[in-house]
This record gives structure tokens, sequence and C-alpha cells, in this order.
């Protein structure tokens, strides 16, 4: 069980072929990637803004900012808050190789979906990397995370259909100013994809996955994006909101 950050062993850097001990852990995880000690101890987002998953007090529905300027989104989803051992769980991911941290991220959000017997989209559409960076990592961690989701709903994932066009800094090298400035024009629609994509009735409602929504600015990009292209509903579905 996980209780605090000074207890906290490092990370392995993959699963245990049987699956039988906790990832954080390595206490007996009856299958499961954690044990229920240490799923039980995560900083989960309970209470939440339903437009950008803002941790909230009881009771409340939507955060200020929502009520004073709705987001383009529909709605936004995220299990979790980007808290310890969640932060360590995604940098592990993002920034060191440790992929096998993606399938459990991807069941943590799969989880909420399945509690919340939310309908399923038309379109799963993993968050893109450009092209630089995806050689850099070697892989997408927001399409690694979106493999459980697709199983789940029995979809394909869209990976075609946005493209980035342009290398950004990664935002947590920024402050909050130049994060809003960061991703603008960073992304494009495939309008040819697009057009094969509605001749097949799949564009009506979207949902975009990533790891983790900090100020919203890289995803309200997108968003804007989708809708321009004519996408009436874009849902965001992430790992972990920041408080």
């Amino acid at each position: 069980m996980v209780n605090s950050r000074p207890g906290f062993r490092p990370l392995i850097p993959r699963l245990p072929a049987s699956w039988h001990s906790c990832l954080l852990c390595e206490n007996p995880a009856q299958g499961t990637a954690l044990c229920q000690g240490c799923l039980g101890d995560l900083p989960w987002n309970t209470g939440s803004c339903e437009r950008c998953a803002l941790p909230l007090a009881s009771g409340q529905n939507l955060c200020a900012a929502c009520l004073q300027q709705s987001p383009a989104q529909i709605l936004t989803l995220a299990p979790l808050r980007y808290e310890f051992p969640v932060d360590h769980l995604v940098a592990g991911l993002k920034y060191h190789g440790a992929l096998a941290h993606a399938p459990l991220l991807g069941e943590l959000l799969r989880r909420q979906l399945a509690d919340r017997n939310h309908p399923a989209p038309d379109l799963l559409l993993p968050v893109p990397l450009h092209e630089k960076r995806l050689a850099e990592r070697g892989y997408n961690q927001a399409l690694e995370i979106a493999r459980p989701l697709a199983r789940h709903f029995g979809l394909g994932l869209e990976t075609q259909l946005l493209q980035r066009c342009k290398a950004t800094l990664p935002q947590m090298q920024l402050d909050a100013a130049a994060r809003s400035r960061n991703p603008h024009g960073a992304f494009t629609v495939n309008a040819k994809r697009l057009q094969l994509l509605r001749a097949s009735g799949r564009t009506d409602r979207v949902a975009v996955i990533d790891d983790v929504m900090t100020t919203g600015a890289t995803l309200a990009e997108i968003t804007g994006q989708l809708l321009h292209a004519g996408i009436a509903h874009v849902e965001l579905w992430v790992v972990a909101r920041t408080p």
C-alpha cells in the first residue's frame, strides 16, 4: 500500500510477467496491476467540474471559470488528481520509457467510464505527438493509454484525423501564460480523412484522449480545431487533472 512519498519505492520498469505483484508496492495484486491498498490510496478525483474536471468541493457541478465562460468541450472526464503517485506513473511513461504504466493508466480511465455507463463515442482520438517528438520517444503515450478504451468500446483508434503540424516546447517547462500560447497553431484536421469518416457516419461524437490536463491549453486548441472542422460534440478524457 502506498501511503506517503518518503516510503515510496522506485517504480519498476515493467509489469511482472504473472501480473500478481502490485506495480507500486509489489504486494499481491490478485491479477491486477495494483493491490487493493494502493488502488484505494490513489488520489481519486471525486467531485469535479463537469466541463473541465477541476477538483471541486462537494455538491458543486461547475467551477467558477466554467460558470463565467463555458469551455468548448461538452465535458471532461478525469478519474484522478495529478498528485503522488499518479504524477510518478505519468512521468515514468512520458519521460522514462515505462510503457508498462500505460495499460494501468488506461484501465483507470476505462473504469470511470464503465462505472458511469458512459456511452461510446464515434471516434477515439488520442492526442498526437509531433513526428520529431515521436521519433525521440518511440511511442505516443496518449495512444498507449487509449488502447484499453478501444477494447472496452469495440472501436478502433483514430490516428489520422488530427495531426500535429508544429513542434512545441513541453508544457511543463513553461509558466501559465506561456502554456496558453504554446499550442496555438500546433494542430490541424486532415480534411480528406474527415470526409471519409463523415461518409461512414462516424464523426458525430469525438472523445479526445490524453494523460494529464493542467491549464487545458493543448486540449482547448484541439477542441477548437475539431469544432471548426464541423464536429459538434467533443469530449475530453484524461487520466488526471491538476488541482
